[in-house]
């Protein structure tokens, strides 16, 4: 899963996107309202976490000014702001969730989560005659159990859970425990192998499953 963090206070922004880094999302981290607005340009993401006191203009503008561009990309907004005219006008243009600060950040991790991972019927990507239970980390193809390494089984999630985007090369390497591109190849090659994927290779952009 891949995250947009906008918030200009610079330690805080590092230490969130460490903490959740260490929980195995992506994190690029924005510092103002330019920035993120550049990132969202370049870049697809999973979902946006914006602060509202943001240096210049404010994340609720910036926020509406993606929607106004046709980003439907869910938003979470984290800010010490407390009034309910602020929780309202973020529930208006389409938050999804609302984190007061100061806030401990596994809190922030169960509401990500929450949102996204406790749908059971999000928790199985089918593709033709395959099963990949994303929750107990299992595959099966044919109704038989099959057997996969780690990195294996979360490059071919990540595509799958894609299917019919581009993942970026860049994303499928930072899942590796050891990246490069020959590795990637090889990781690619096995999966297409072993489970008949028609994985295609977008040349400069990445990897595609249709």
């Amino acid at each position: 899963m891949k995250i947009l963090l906008v918030e200009d206070d610079e330690l805080l922004a590092l230490s969130l996107k460490d903490f959740l880094e260490s929980e195995d999302f992506q994190v690029d981290v924005a510092f103002s309202a330019d920035e993120a607005l550049d990132l969202t340009f370049d870049n697809r993401y999973d979902l946006y976490l914006f602060d509202i006191n943001l240096s210049g203009e404010s994340g609720l503008k910036v926020v509406e000014e993606l929607k106004e561009a046709e980003d439907e990309t869910p938003v979470m907004f984290i800010t010490a702001l407390t009034s309910l005219d602020t929780i309202a006008e973020a529930f208006d243009i389409g938050a999804i969730d609302y984190i007061k600060k100061p806030f401990h950040p596994q809190e922030l991790i169960i509401r990500i989560k929450s949102k996204f991972f406790n749908n059971s019927e999000n928790e199985v990507l089918k593709y033709k005659n395959l099963e990949l239970d994303t929750k107990n980390m299992t595959i099966k193809v044919d109704g038989h159990s099959e057997t996969i390494g780690e990195i294996q089984f979360k490059i071919l999630k990540a595509l799958l859970e894609n299917r019919n985007e581009i993942v970026p090369k860049d994303t499928l390497l930072n899942i590796m425990n050891h990246p490069s591109d020959v590795a990637l190849r090889v990781t690619i090659n096995k999966l297409k192998t072993k489970f008949g994927l028609d994985i295609k290779n977008i040349r400069s952009k990445g990897y595609l499953v249709e």
